[in-house]
């Protein structure tokens, strides 16, 4: 990905460099100010997503990794043998990231809400077209039969009688088709604009959900390089200390050292036992942390593949990373857009005291079978029907003339809204900046502190490697020699967390800022013999057995508790 235009003349020793004393130097004239364009004149009032800025996410699986397909999302385990784990699978960075972009539910989720938010926006533009119903009587068709009895109790003449019988059945049906186009809705547009502003914000929200994932994952397997290595720095310090307690037993046993040093010596081996079951239980939780992340089946347990080592070193200049975090973050656009459906949504409140003129054709059909009002006596004839269809077009006007200031009020609360988001993007604009420097301050602090660290654990080796020789020698006493050990443990946990701190550095830059300016290290050129280990130092590690909490206890000779006095 490119620098930002006019930046690439910038260089990384210019925020490194120290800062000289400026008290004895000539004084500089301070330079006119830069005038800063205004975020609309820049992004525009209504930015479009960009997808060309962030590498699109995977969307399938390479042949070798297809077994670790996420399983069907109503997947429910019901017997502990589908959720016992069968396979260790070792993976890389990359296929990691791969995996993540492919299986991550929380991404898949998100990318729905963009297919919500595309459906919402065709819905309001259907709002252009005319509706056209189709409506029937209570039945189509319809048997109706009918029986009448009127009683006249002043009917008079020679024929009149004052009851009568009439009677009727009816075969019919009846059917109407309205046609309803608004030629004037105020309220047509806005709506409409609103709807496209927030698929904007859902293809956003897509791409920040996709950067925030690529983040996850990279920093969930740091974590899990980093467990590696407590395991293997627990699993030499308590070598060590096997071997160290040897020595101290042997010289005991020989009578040229006292019990205070075996003891010493088993303090320090129980403490890195702790080291390393800590360390185990670390790695284990940061494995089935990056399992769920990647969505693994219930029965697969990922490993790291790739050592814990320095990822590259940071390109672009704190200035280049900073005015690339406000072109490339999509948050700022997501409050612009905000700022628009505010808007647009006061129109639209405004709108519903306007007038709504409408054209409207109404079509009626109807025919029907049989007679009503027959004489009791006569029978009914099915074979007479009636048929009749009746058009009428003409213009509907609607204008809500009074409304006790409803609309008005909600016009001000939108516009409001609006203005309230004009300081979001002021307070967001300062969050990203302030997320970037500290970013690059601790990238540079991680890098000094990858220095020291691994000097201290050159340093740290070669004084244990002296101190055992000068305890064997029978010139030093085992405190030396645990001192030195634990400054070894120390050392090289450090070393791994500074390592590990600057990887985390390094994926939240390249998360903050949108760029990708990153030099790789090129691996180290090592000898193709493995060096030659000490024998004495080789000790095999026993598992120990996990009792009970009731009988893991230890307890003095005399039985006391080790919290008792």
């Amino acid at each position: 990905m490119a620098l930002v235009p006019g930046l690439q003349g910038l260089s990384l020793a210019q925020d490194t460099a120290p800062a000289a004393a400026t008290a004895e130097s000539a004084p500089v004239p301070s330079a006119a100010p830069v005038p800063i364009p205004l975020a609309p004149e820049v992004k525009g009032n209504r930015p479009k997503s960009d997808p060309t800025v962030l590498a699109p996410a995977a969307t399938q699986l390479e042949p070798d990794l297809q077994p670790l397909a996420s399983p069907p999302s109503l997947a429910l385990p019901t017997r502990p043998a589908q959720v016992k784990i069968q396979q260790l699978r070792p993976l890389g960075l990359r296929e990691v990231e791969t995996l993540a972009e492919t299986n991550n539910p929380n991404l898949k989720a998100v990318a729905s809400q963009v297919d919500q938010a595309k459906s919402n926006l065709r819905a309001q533009i259907s709002a252009w077209y005319p509706n056209i119903n189709l409506s029937t009587g209570s039945a189509f068709p319809a048997l109706t039969n009918s029986y009448r009895f009127r009683y006249d109790a002043n009917a008079t003449g020679p024929f009149a009688t004052p009851e009568s019988r009439t009677k009727g059945q009816t075969l019919g049906a009846t059917m109407n088709i309205g046609i309803n186009w608004d030629l004037i809705n105020p309220q047509r547009v806005p709506q409409i604009s609103a709807a496209r502003d927030q698929f904007e914000q859902a293809q956003n929200q897509y791409l920040i959900a996709l950067r925030d994932l690529r983040l996850q994952a990279a920093q969930t397997y740091f974590t899990l390089q980093l467990t590696d290595e407590g395991v293997r720095i627990g699993q030499e310090s308590v070598r060590a200390s096997l071997v160290s307690l040897k020595d101290a037993r042997a010289r005991f046993q020989a009578g040229v050292s006292t019990k205070l040093e075996v003891l010493q010596a088993e303090t320090q081996l129980a403490r890195d036992q702790q080291l390393l079951t800590n360390s185990l239980a670390e790695q284990s939780v940061a494995r089935r942390s990056l399992a769920s992340l990647l969505d693994l089946p219930q029965n697969v347990t990922p490993t790291a593949k790739e050592p814990a080592r320095v990822v590259g070193s940071w390109m672009p200049s704190l200035q280049e990373s900073i005015v690339a975090a406000y072109a490339f973050r999509e948050e700022l656009d997501q409050v612009i857009l905000q700022i628009s459906i505010a808007n647009s949504n006061a129109n639209a409140a405004i709108g519903a005291v306007q007038p709504f003129l409408s054209i409207v054709n109404n079509f009626g059909w109807d025919r029907s079978y049989g007679q009503t009002g027959v004489p009791n006596t006569q029978p009914i004839n099915m074979g007479s029907y009636t048929y009749g269809a009746d058009n009428s077009v003409g213009l509907n006007l609607r204008w809500n003339l009074f409304d006790g200031g409803r609309a008005a009020a909600q016009f001000r609360q939108q516009k409001q809204a609006a203005e309230e988001q004009r300081f979001n993007f002021a307070d967001r604009r300062d969050q990203i900046r302030l997320e970037v420097e500290t970013s690059f301050y601790q990238l540079l602090q991680n890098n000094r502190d990858i220095t020291t660290t691994s000097r201290a654990v050159i340093s740290s080796r070669e004084a244990l490697r002296l101190a055992r020789l000068r305890f064997q020698a029978g010139v030093t006493t085992q405190r030396e020699v645990v001192d030195s050990q634990r400054d070894l443990t120390q050392a090289e946990v450090s070393y791994a967390r500074a390592v590990t701190d600057y990887n985390r550095r390094l994926a939240e830059l390249r998360r903050r800022t949108g760029l990708d300016q990153v030099a790789f290290c090129q691996p180290p050129s090592l000898p193709s013999s493995k060096p030659a280990s000490d024998p004495t130092t080789q000790i095999p590690i026993e598992p120990q057995p996990l009792l009970p909490a009731c009988q893991s206890e230890v307890r003095a000779p005399d039985g006391r508790s080790p919290l008792s006095p």
